[in-house]
């Protein structure tokens, strides 16, 4: 008796990686150039403009070029890397300091003063999910790999996090380890500073 042909097995299934987070962004962060990253801390391009402003976590330095803002620094021990130059203040600059005094004092919960997202298009598109987390909110760096199209990147997501020029406009701040845990902040005073400014947000925090 011929034995019966073994049944044909379906090929095993691959799961596609989970698509990137596509709902739209401020139209303010669109606008974004993949190109090398502006210069280097101590120099201001060419007719760039400049703005230094008190707020609740420090001196902070704003620089735009055109009507775009392209970088905001938080003081470091009161240090800010442009202090050697004088402010040059823009139309540009006077509205993001104008939106970060409404957003320290509480009546502004989000920003829409236009920025340029300068990076790779990696940085770019975890800028952008950085830029849909909600004040008051919180993210882990895995939850924020899987938004930006990189399940299981969260080592690469937090270089590009650290990398973010836009403090505050581009809310980094809002990134928590793991485990729940403040950690890894370059900007102001470090830990200190994040955990300072996730409770002007009222973030709660494990």
């Amino acid at each position: 008796m011929t034995p019966a042909p073994a049944p044909a097995t379906a090929p095993a299934r691959r799961h596609a990686p989970p698509a990137p987070d596509r709902r739209p962004v401020s139209p303010a962060l669109d606008d974004h150039a993949r190109r090398p990253l502006p210069p280097a801390a101590g120099l201001l391009p060419t007719g760039a403009a400049l703005l230094r402003i008190p707020s609740p976590v420090g001196r902070l330095e704003l620089v735009a070029e055109g009507d775009r803002v392209v970088a905001l620094s938080i003081a470091t021990a009161d240090v800010l890397p442009l202090d050697h130059l004088d402010d040059r203040p823009s139309p540009v600059l006077a509205e993001a300091a104008r939106q970060l005094d409404e957003h320290f004092a509480g009546r502004r919960t989000s920003f829409d003063v236009p920025v340029r997202l300068t990076g790779t298009p990696f940085q770019v598109a975890v800028w952008k999910a950085l830029a849909r987390v909600p004040h008051g909110g919180v993210t882990p760096y895995g939850a924020l790999a899987q938004a930006a199209g990189r399940p299981g990147g969260a080592r690469a997501v937090g270089g590009a996090v650290g990398a973010n020029r836009l403090c505050i406009l581009v809310p980094c701040h809002r990134v928590l380890g793991s485990d729940g845990r403040v950690t890894g902040f370059s900007a102001g005073d470090g830990v200190a500073t994040k955990v300072r400014l996730l409770a002007l947000e009222g973030s709660v925090l494990s």
